[in-house]
């Protein structure tokens, strides 16, 4: 579904991606992890052309959406749920989901908006709250269920344990689970957190540096050595 080839990005004169090429299936949940400041989080950010990217493509089934304005890449059925969840925290719950369906204006937004609150009931019971008194694990429900209203095919979710206590990290990676072997979503998780990301994953990449160096599945990847010393046994991500 999603193909990422050669992928180069620079903030100023900083080369941020250095030819990445990926690839996420239809129906698959495919994670990027690494390191804080690896890249990873401004793989997602071409898609908004935020920076732009400076060489390479990403091409969504077999449509090129390299230089495709971010509208019209959201209609093509893309959501992204990006880090630092990013809510309207002067606009109630309901008013955040409703931005969200705004990219869709087809579809069923009230049977979308139940299936939401199905997924994340604590949202419902605040459903007229204001986005920015919730807790941080409710602000990133509210973020992932904001890009859900838009019923798009594939979902990119940008660190959504980013700062989340213990228990709300696990509510969140068993919803993640949920979209994807209950409900058949594609998902790319971009998560630093590499136990919960790859134990979900299908398959899974590494990035160094603006690089990918590594790439298996996700039970592989949680096997290997160099992954384990790095990232789960004390390190960036344990």
């Amino acid at each position: 579904m999603l193909t990422v080839t050669d992928l180069h990005a620079h903030y100023g004169h900083i080369h941020a991606l250095r030819g990445v090429s990926l690839e996420v299936g239809a129906g698959e949940l495919v994670t990027l992890t690494g390191a804080n400041g690896a890249g990873k989080s401004t793989l997602l950010m071409p898609l908004c052309r935020n920076p732009r990217a400076t060489g390479g493509a990403i091409r969504l089934d077999d449509v090129d959406i390299t230089q495709l304005a971010t509208h019209r890449i959201a209609r093509a059925g893309v959501a992204h749920a990006p880090e630092g969840r990013r809510i309207f925290p002067r606009m109630t719950v309901i008013e955040n989901l409703q931005m969200g369906a705004v990219a869709n204006p087809d579809g069923d937004g009230a049977a979308q908006l139940a299936h939401v609150f199905e997924l994340f009931p604590r949202l419902e019971e605040r459903a007229g709250q204001r986005g920015g008194t919730l807790s941080g694990g409710e602000q990133q429900m509210l973020a992932i269920a904001r890009a859900l209203m838009s019923r798009p095919r594939l979902l990119l979710l940008d660190e959504p344990s980013l700062g989340l206590a213990p228990m709300m990290v696990r509510l969140i990676f068993d919803a993640i689970r949920g979209l994807n072997r209950r409900d058949g979503m594609t998902v790319f998780l971009v998560e630093q957190n590499a136990h919960h990301a790859l134990r979900l994953a299908h398959r899974g990449y590494v990035m160094v540096n603006g690089e990918i160096t590594m790439t298996g599945t996700g039970a592989e990847l949680l096997d290997n050595p160099e992954v384990r010393a790095a990232y789960l046994e004390g390190g960036a991500a344990s």
